[in-house]
């Protein structure tokens, strides 16, 4: 399995420049996809990044929500704007299965190519800006070596171009890095099983009625891989309907069996004092 995911690693990063000189260093594709996973579980600092309007954009303020954060830059003929178009039609279905509970970050790594108007030229090619929760911003290099190291992220210059591993980055509400999704054209279900999980909640202690139907809505919604599309299993939640009265029930012919047979026993016994 580690060969396997290695060798669709090796074939991203090859895709991206494959007219690299043959002297020229590449990326490994073991050393790269290690440190990717290794950084899940860590913790983003909260950087302060500019946006394609040419503010100040915290990641402290995207807090609160999981985040999904596309890692790509602007000059990019090839491989990012393909990612980035998938990853547009993949947020539009992940928001009819799990709601408008996650944002979404598109970030250029290019510190000295993606400037604002930079970034406002591919939001406004990709249509990106017209999904609600959906940010484009880039930061100066400290900035930006920083958050590509929280992030696992590898990539190399090369002439007029860069090489870099195919990655879209899952924090959680607190920041911390959840799940690493790879490749220019992933499974659906590979972003949004982690969403689910994220926004809808593996499980809770709460009985308030919100968070009691995003568990059921957790349990309920599955993927159908002959639509390739997210739905809500009404099989699942009438199991779950009926499943939870049939206890109910049960539980209440037990209560009131018990309740009968300590009312029989209390007579019996006060019968039996009668009578002495």
């Amino acid at each position: 399995m580690g060969v396997l995911r290695n060798a669709c690693l090796a074939a991203c990063l090859l895709a991206v420049a494959p007219a690299a000189r043959a002297d020229t260093p590449r990326l490994d594709a073991e050393t790269a996809y290690g440190q990717s996973q290794a950084a899940i579980g860590g913790r983003v600092s909260e950087h302060v990044l500019t946006d394609h309007n040419g503010q100040p954009l915290a990641l402290a303020d995207l807090r609160g929500k999981p985040l999904v954060v596309s890692l790509v830059y602007t000059s990019c003929a090839t491989v990012c704007p393909i990612t980035t178009d998938y990853l547009r039609e993949q947020v539009v279905t992940a928001r009819r299965a799990v709601g408008d509970g996650f944002g979404i970050l598109t970030f250029g790594f290019d510190a000295s190519g993606d400037r604002p108007a930079q970034l406002a030229a591919f939001a406004g090619t990709h249509d990106l800006t017209s999904i609600d929760g959906w940010r484009i911003a880039s930061a100066d290099p400290e900035t930006t070596t920083a958050f590509l190291e929280e992030l696992g992220f590898s990539y190399a210059t090369l002439a007029g171009s860069f090489e870099h591993v195919t990655q879209t980055t899952i924090l959680d509400a607190d920041g911390t890095v959840y799940r690493q999704v790879y490749g220019e054209a992933f499974p659906p279900q590979v972003l949004i099983q982690p969403l689910k999980e994220l926004v809808l909640g593996t499980h809770t202690r709460s009985l308030a009625p919100q968070d009691l139907w995003n568990r059921i809505n957790f349990l309920c919604t599955v993927y159908n891989p002959l639509t390739g599309a997210y739905r809500f299993d009404y099989g699942i939640f009438f199991g779950i309907f009926f499943g939870a009265a049939s206890l109910l029930l049960t539980g209440f012919f037990i209560l009131r069996l018990w309740l009968e047979r300590r009312r029989a026993l209390r007579s019996l016994r006060g019968r039996n004092e009668a009578a002495s």
